[in-house]
């Protein structure tokens, strides 16, 4: 006999249990633990659950009625007695656009999918695809390719482009520089550090070892040459991951909650709320014209607290800019 689980397992056995109970009338609450592979102190467990569920929208009388009493009251029968329930009689069935929904997702999942996680969910696709061809299926529109389905098949190319030892092509935004340039690299492999996925590469522009942040790539095309020898050397990568220059200064921000992605963007020190509800953060800057681009793409919610040299080129920076406006320099 299994254990109880979590809530996941709960609501699973639900939803088998009444369908069970309606198609037996009552059952002893032996019966049911054996049918469910729980004890039955955890039927009784459900049951109480169960008694305080029904259809949204509706009123006390409309929950779901178990007997209580004949189960644990002293001169109970210990037979399960469920009614108010008639729209859980059959077990649930996925509607054309609910299964159409999971395909979608299983689709975007298969394409970061390991081999054997790829069997799994071919199988589940073939169960949906088989329950549904007899229904009439939902049309969906999908747009634009799902940010996550793209980061999955991205993912997934440059694993295998890894596994083949064949270069890439990458096209790559570089926030530093505020630019987007294009590359070869060589792929040794990809790590997850502080919830983004990198690529390890080594670059041919560069001509020295790089880490590529996945969401930055914007275009990644796997080529026929094959990558150098000194691909094969894998380098360490510990505590030392993202040492910046040593010229690098660090700048402190202040960031209306407007603008808190910053934080979650960008590579930052340190991080402080404040009880107006704004954010100091600490960052390395390597280049004053990228922390300029990006304070003027972020007023007015962001400015310098310190060093003040960097508020005083912001705001000359700034009132170039506006002078273009209020001179007609822009028509």
């Amino acid at each position: 006999m299994s254990g109880p689980g979590g809530a996941k397992e709960q609501v699973a056995r639900l939803l088998t249990l009444v369908p069970y109970l309606h198609s037996r009338g009552e059952v002893s609450l032996t019966e049911a633990s054996e049918a469910l592979g729980v004890a039955p102190a955890q039927v009784v467990k459900d049951l109480k659950v169960l008694f305080m569920c029904g259809l949204p929208d509706g009123y006390p009388d409309d929950l779901i009625d178990v007997d209580l009493d004949a189960l644990e009251g002293a001169e109970g029968d210990g037979l399960i007695r469920v009614s108010n329930a008639d729209y859980l009689a059959r077990p649930m069935r996925l509607t054309a656009t609910e299964a159409t929904a999971v395909m979608v997702a299983l689709l975007a999942m298969r394409g970061g999918a390991t081999d054997e996680t790829r069997e799994v969910v071919d199988r589940a696709l073939a169960k949906l695809q088989g329950a549904t061809e007899a229904r009439t299926t939902a049309v969906i529109d999908p747009g634009s390719e799902p940010a996550d389905a793209r980061l999955a098949r991205l993912r997934a190319d440059l694993e295998d482009a890894a596994r083949a030892g064949r270069q890439v092509r990458l096209t790559y935004w570089v926030p530093a520089r505020d630019e987007q340039t294009e590359r070869v690299v060589d792929p040794r492999r990809l790590l997850s550090t502080g919830g983004a996925t990198y690529l390890d590469a080594w670059c041919h522009s560069a001509e020295d070892d790089r880490l590529f942040r996945l969401d930055r790539i914007h275009a990644a095309t796997v080529l026929d040459t094959p990558v150098s020898a000194h691909v094969e050397d894998a380098r360490e990568l510990g505590e030392g991951l993202f040492d910046f220059a040593a010229d690098a200064e660090r700048v402190t921000l202040l960031l209306d909650p407007a603008v808190r992605w910053v934080v979650e963007y960008h590579q930052v020190e340190e991080v402080r709320p404040r009880p107006d509800g704004t954010l100091e953060a600490d960052l390395l800057v390597a280049d004053r014209r990228w922390l300029t681009r990006l304070l003027l793409r972020l007023a007015p919610h962001a400015r310098v607290v310190s060093p003040e040299g960097h508020h005083q080129e912001f705001t000359s920076r700034a009132q170039a800019t506006l002078s273009l406006y209020d001179g007609g320099g822009v028509q």
